[in-house]
């Protein structure tokens, strides 16, 4: 992809994210690598069934990721992996092979390479990430990656009755305990507290 087309993606990434800063930069930088590695040339359009994004991280780069790639939780397109890893994995849907691509921790240093006029490490990153190269921002490994059936994008495979709360699960998310079909909150804990 162009510059300019880095710059129109940048833009569309601001806009969903709320403003600009190295993470979206970084971000737009990553999805565009991961697409043209995969030769996804209609992300949005096409090929938006043939991928899939697989993110390390619940941080500004990720919304870059939606932007760029139109993969979203709600598509089941996009899967979040709490690692708190800059890396993203884009995943070709027929073979389930990939490419992982990770944000090198030197760009940050690097980064008074190419603007060392900037004094503020964030404009100075955020403008630094936009000249440096792929190789100087990223590592990147090409992987197998196994997802389960359940994780796939596409309808849900099956819906469920708790058996004790009775609210409903998707997607084999249901755990059997003593011989019961539980939701999660009703098998290990609830992260909310019901107020009277």
């Amino acid at each position: 992809m162009s510059s300019k087309d880095f710059e129109t993606l940048l833009k569309e990434s601001v806009k969903l994210h709320g403003h600009l800063c190295p993470g979206q930069v970084l971000g737009v930088r990553l999805a565009m690598l991961g697409l043209d590695l995969l030769g996804i040339e209609d992300p949005k359009g096409k090929d938006r069934k043939s991928f899939m994004v697989l993110v390390e991280i619940d941080r500004c780069a990720t919304d870059a990721l939606q932007s760029v790639t139109g993969c979203s939780l709600g598509k089941r397109s996009l899967r979040w992996i709490d690692n708190g890893i800059m890396a993203a994995t884009f995943v070709n849907l027929k073979d389930m092979t990939g490419y992982r691509i990770i944000a090198k921790e030197e760009a940050r240093e690097l980064s008074k390479k190419y603007c060392p006029e900037i004094e503020d490490k964030y404009k100075r990153q955020l403008e630094a990430y936009k000249k440096m190269s792929d190789e100087e921002l990223f590592e990147v490994k090409r992987v197998k990656v196994s997802i389960p059936e359940c994780d796939m994008p596409g309808r849900p495979m099956r819906r469920v009755q708790c058996s004790q709360c009775g609210e409903w699960v998707q997607d084999c998310r249901e755990v059997e305990k003593d011989g019961k079909i539980l939701c999660r909150p009703c098998a290990h804990g609830r992260y909310y507290e019901e107020l009277q």
